[in-house]
């Protein structure tokens, strides 16, 4: 890139424009040079509360209010800087640092400047969008200037320099000013004493050297936070990535291979000879990953640490498929770190001879073939591969604790240790810190950062971030399974606070019927509407009601609550619900998508209340053939609020013979006929262990674990609201063919059924058919143990993980044929139904809305690429929203049976060839038995893979095969490898 400014003789308003000239490849080869203007100004403000001159100059919105200057008008100081000072971090402070400027006990009034939050964008996403949450923040101050629009702090890219070493000399130029104009203004205005130091943080040398060259006053992050009191804490924050390769030796051995350039692996991508995809460990066995490809029919089986190449769970790599002779089955055996690497001394030079593999390790790995007796459909090899590059490092902040047996047990002071840090996520390796914190950290959940892994180096490197608390704590606990699975649990910033009513909890629907609220809505106020939802829900999205009509048939009515009215388009609540994307359900809280005032009152569909609403209105016949449908937006007044429960038993309470009551057994009349042709049609009814736990009201203390029973009235609401989201899937998709907002669930490829359909033919003669949902539906039905009611239940918990997940996606991205939702056996899909707690409903709400012309479509929402990733970030969010229910069901299940011992049935889902998986239909829970749990020493085993029938010998004699019913022995322990306590299993019989 070059860039020119236009002389002044031949332009008089020259001195206020620019060019950037950008020359680029085509596809075809060719070079293209494309010229953009820039109109530099000498408005932008310093946004210094100590700069009268600015305040005076500032430019005006378009309500003529000029916005509120950031910066502090007495910034703090430190010894070094005792008249305050303004922070200028440049890119490579933030890479190294942004756990830093997050904390609360330093690093405020930082300008950030428009050169670096570019760049920082396309070096780190996630760290943007921290450094985007920090501009946002009213305590911390940072401004956010934009150099590259301020005539006096634009630079020339000037010929032969490189745009790192341009966007250096605009960091150092900003600088520059800053002093330069601070410093006119506070002579302007009579004060000659106390102007802030304007200090330029770096973590690069030469950029540190130019500006002291300059008289500027610039320090290294180190250098920097050595001066602040919390330093000791602070300095555990900087990127240990750095400090390594300040301290490690150049000749250190290299113990992994080197990755491949990125023109060479591109090449091979093309040509086929490579591939590319994301890296999953084995929850069972830390040294298997495998990474799928479309090129193959199965996973590629990554096995060692030497192919995985340092690449850890979600990575996108690059792999290269091994010689055929080299192809293994995958693994039957389980393997645990910190079983095999215990007291690990994680002090260990790497240039002092540490292997890739240890000698436990290739241990474990031989032992393995000595154990397993011929070959199942899952023990034929597999193509195995070796990572050979990385494409994208997804590494996010790692909740985990420290492992007590590398610090040193002798008080060190504040002396620096190193230590290993076990992460509560089995799948990511140990990660080496180094701390002067130690005595502080160990024993609690800590937060840290992965810095990088190099090639020299057993394990990743990263830093610590922050302490949680004791482990097993409540709260320590909670905002750790928050922080792994991402959840953005913070309150909402006051800008999104200010987008809610002013009236609040008064807010009412107009009485008047004239007012603009109820333009183009309809009167439903008469009808008898209820809600069903679960016990002490609160977030009411939805309500029903059914009448006969004249005619014979009957008119139905789904009604959902009108999130669209209050959340508009892009303002700072509609940015803040995109981004958190679904609310998050855990045992004892719920993390909301949408401020409470929204989510449980304005919004929600509470009884005696009236609300808008979204309603989709049905005439069906009594066989539940819908005649027509109508969507408009509505007024409603819902007569009552029940629980499935309460509606179950009004529904047969025969005594009760109201309209509303007559209403609820017509609704669940046709649900039943809804649901039979579903299932006709080939939906399955699949299975997942869902548990219950009770808790306490006050303190939020599990006291029990229940088993969630399903009623009809469950079912009820299940069908309608299906039907809700097909019948509006159908009308956007009408009405806008490429940028729908809709739900696929893709079918899953034969081979995920492989292994499963194996086991049940082999172990109970039974066929699992595949080829279509139907047949399978169909198979599953016949999956019967007449001794074994429990068994069907079984099959389908383990069919519905050979399943794929179901996503959002916008509908000018995949053909008509793709858009099936394979589960519901439902040619197209969307959600509409939970606007409250899901950004996608509220999405299809806006589209709806245009479609019936109730308002104009936002532009954003005729954007493919922006719905793409809207759709691609509430995918993730739904999916973490997911895993972390589970693991608060899993915390809180371990704390209700603390201290309990009981026996209870359970079914042997898996089995190993030093171990089985045990599933407990009582509580919900898998766990696992290893043969090292049985006696003492281990006894010997032989697994049979073709019958899946695991022989022990020895000091213990017995046989588990498969699907085997067993009685196992519950009791609570604290896990050692990741502080969490769990439910532990031993097999009495």
């Amino acid at each position: 890139m070059t860039s020119l400014k236009r002389s002044l003789e031949t332009d008089p308003r020259a001195s206020n424009i620019a060019s950037k000239v950008f020359v680029r490849s085509t596809r075809s080869g060719k070079v293209q040079k494309i010229t953009r203007e820039v109109y530099l100004r000498q408005d932008i403000p310093c946004s210094s509360k100590l700069c009268m001159q600015c305040q005076k100059n500032a430019p005006q919105d378009a309500n003529g209010k000029v916005l509120p200057f950031i910066l502090s008008e007495k910034p703090a100081g430190t010894k070094e800087f005792p008249t305050g000072h303004y922070l200028v971090p440049d890119t490579n402070a933030l890479l190294n640092g942004m756990d830093l400027f997050e904390q609360k006990s330093g690093f405020y009034d930082v300008i950030i400047l428009q050169t670096v939050l570019e760049e920082l964008r396309n070096r780190s996403l996630p760290l943007y969008n921290r450094l985007i949450g920090l501009t946002k923040s009213e305590d911390k101050h940072f401004y956010v200037f934009f150099n590259e629009f301020r005539r006096e702090t634009y630079v020339v890219r000037e010929k032969g320099e490189t745009i790192n070493d341009r966007n250096d000399r605009a960091v150092r130029a900003a600088v520059h000013w800053y002093g330069r104009h601070l410093e006119e203004s506070a002579k302007s205005g009579g004060r000659t004493k106390g102007r802030p130091a304007i200090v330029m943080l770096s973590d690069d040398r030469d950029n540190i050297r130019k500006a002291k060259a300059g008289k500027l006053d610039a320090r290294s992050l180190k250098d920097y936070v050595s001066g602040l009191e919390d330093a000791n804490r602070l300095l555990d924050m900087i990127s240990a990535s750095r400090q390594g390769q300040e301290s490690r030796a150049s000749a250190a051995e290299q113990i992994y291979p080197e990755y491949c350039s990125m023109s060479k692996m591109m090449t091979g991508i093309r040509a086929g000879t490579l591939h590319q995809g994301i890296f999953n460990v084995s929850t069972y066995n830390y040294l298997e990953g495998s990474v799928h490809v479309p090129a193959f029919d199965k996973s590629l089986l990554i096995l060692g640490r030497e192919n995985s190449n340092r690449a850890v769970q979600d990575d996108v790599v690059v792999v290269e498929v091994l010689p055929k002779g080299q192809w293994k089955a995958p693994s039957t055996k389980i393997i645990e770190e910190e079983t095999l690497n215990k007291n690990e001394n994680a002090d260990t030079d790497e240039a002092e001879g540490e292997s890739v593999v240890t000698e436990q390790e290739r241990r474990a790995l031989q032992d393995e073939v000595k154990k397993i007796q011929g070959k199942t459909s899952q023990g034929r090899p597999q193509p195995t591969a070796r990572v050979v590059g990385i494409i994208k490092r997804n590494w996010r902040q790692y909740v985990g604790h420290v492992d007590s047996s590398s610090s040193s047990k002798v008080k060190q002071s504040r002396k620096q240790q190193t230590v290993f840090l076990v992460p509560m996520d089995k799948r990511v390796p140990k990660i080496r810190l180094r701390t002067r914190q130690v005595d502080e950290i160990v024993g609690r959940r800590v937060l840290v950062t992965i810095d990088s892994w190099d090639q020299d180096s057993r394990y990743p490197v990263g830093h610590f971030v922050r302490s949680l608390g004791e482990l097993e704590s409540k709260g320590a606990e909670t905002e750790a399974l928050l922080l792994e699975y991402d959840v953005q649990y913070r309150p909402f910033p006051k800008g999104v606070l200010d987008c809610l009513p002013q009236e609040g909890h008064d807010w009412r629907v107009p009485s008047d019927t004239t007012d603009p609220g109820w333009a183009g809505r309809k009167d439903l106020r008469d009808l008898l509407i209820c809600s069903i939802d679960p016990v002490g829900c609160q977030d009411i999205d939805d309500a029903l009601h059914a009448r006969p009509l004249p005619n014979g048939n009957l008119e139905v009515g789904v009604h959902i609550a009108d999130v669209s009215h209050f959340v508009k388009p892009n303002n700072a609540m509609d940015t803040e619900a995109s981004l958190r994307g679904t609310t998050v359900y855990l045992v004892d809280k719920r993390i909301d998508m949408l401020p409470m005032l929204l989510g449980t009152d304005l919004c929600s569909l509470k009884p005696h209340v009236e609300r808008y609403a979204f309603s989709v209105l049905w005439e069906m016949t009594k066989d539940a053939e819908v005649v027509q449908s109508t969507f408009i937006k509505s007024v409603i007044r819902s007569r009552e609020g029940f629980s499935y429960e309460q509606a179950q038993l009004r529904v047969d309470d025969k005594s009760q013979n109201d309209e509303l009551t007559q209403g609820m057994r017509a609704l669940l009349m046709l649900s039943k006929k809804l649901k039979q042709k579903r299932m006709n049609a080939g939906a399955l009814n699949l299975a997942s262990p869902e548990v219950r736990v009770q808790t306490e009201s006050e303190t939020s203390d599990p006291v029990d674990v229940k088993t969630k029973e399903l009623l009809d009235t469950n079912s009820l609401v299940e069908e309608f609201m299906l039907l809700a989201n097909i019948s509006v899937a159908g009308k956007i998709y009408g009405l806008f063919p490429q940028t729908a907002m809709l739900r696929r669930h893709p079918a899953p490829p034969k081979t995920n059924f492989e292994e499963l359909a194996n086991q049940l033919k082999v172990k109970r003669g039974l066929e699992l058919r595949t080829d279509s949902s139907k047949a399978l539906a169909q198979s599953l039905d016949e999956c019967v143990d007449p001794k074994n009611p429990f068994f069907n239940t079984l099959v389908r918990i383990m069919a519905t993980r050979c399943m794929m997940s179901a996503e959002y996606f916008c509908s000018g991205t995949q053909s008509y044929p793709e858009f099936r939702h394979y589960g519901l056996a439902s040619e197209i899909y969307t959600h509409f139904t939970s606007p409250i707690r899901r950004y996608a409903d509220l999405v299809a709400h806006r589209q709806l809305a245009a479609a019936i012309g109730y308002e104009q479509l936002d532009a954003t929402l005729h954007s493919k690429a922006k719905l793409e990733e809207v759709c691609k970030n509430i995918n993730v969010r739904h999916r973490n929203a997911q895993m972390a229910g589970r693991a608060s069901i899993e915390y809180y299940v371990g704390q209700a049976l603390k201290g309990r011992v009981m026996d209870e049935e359970g079914f042997v889902m898996k089995v190993f060839s030093n171990g089985f998986v045990v599933f407990v239909p009582r509580f919900g829970i898998e766990g696992l038995i290893r043969l090292s749990d049985l006696a003492t020493p281990e006894p010997e085993s032989v697994l049979n893979a073709e019958e899946f029938l695991l022989r022990i010998t020895g000091s213990v004699e017995l046989s588990v095969e498969l699907f085997q019913k067993v009685v196992v022995r519950i009791h609570d322990v604290k896990e050692e490898s990741t502080g969490k306590r769990k439910i532990k299993l031993e097999l009495v019989r």
